[in-house]
């Protein structure tokens, strides 16, 4: 797991206010994202089903951006919940999209519950492509809070985190 930055509190903390946004669903999370260059200037941001109903946020963020946009690579992607690694409403996982992207850092706030897929390890996926992971789980009661809709695992049943 890499190590937080100045400005991480603060970025995530815009892509769970993006979360908000989000048309609640019983059937999704309500994520958001914000991708910011290694300058720091935000150069997209997405939230759960904000061009359709099975879109994802980080889907949503990339979405904006070209394909082979030279930033990406310096870049990192906040996301109100771990990105997923696997999924059953799209061909590709977040995790993938990341991967392929060429993103080489993520900072997320709460690890994907198994709620809709079971063994979520997009963390573990991501850091396993040599992308620098950073979980900053003192947020992740905030990103929960946006999902208070969904019938969600107790917590205390399960790990707080696992280490790629």
């Amino acid at each position: 797991m890499g190590q937080p930055s100045g400005d991480d509190y603060r970025r995530l903390e815009l892509a769970i206010e993006e979360s908000l946004r989000c048309a609640p669903s019983d059937r999704a999370y309500s994520v958001g994202a914000v991708i910011v260059d290694e300058r720091g200037a935000e150069i997209a941001r997405g939230r759960s089903r904000e061009t359709g109903p099975r879109v994802h946020a980080e889907e949503a963020a990339l979405a904006k951006l070209r394909s082979g946009d030279l930033r990406l690579p310096g870049a990192t992607i906040y996301s109100s919940l771990e990105p997923c690694s696997r999924r059953s409403s799209g061909p590709f996982s977040c995790t993938e999209l990341i991967i392929a992207a060429g993103i080489g850092r993520v900072v997320f706030a709460w690890r994907e519950p198994d709620l809709f897929v079971a063994g979520a390890d997009g963390a573990e996926r991501l850091a396993a492509a040599d992308v620098i992971v950073v979980e900053l789980a003192e947020l992740a009661s905030r990103a929960r809070a946006v999902n208070a809709h969904l019938r969600l695992p107790d917590e205390a049943d399960r790990p707080t985190s696992r280490r790629p």
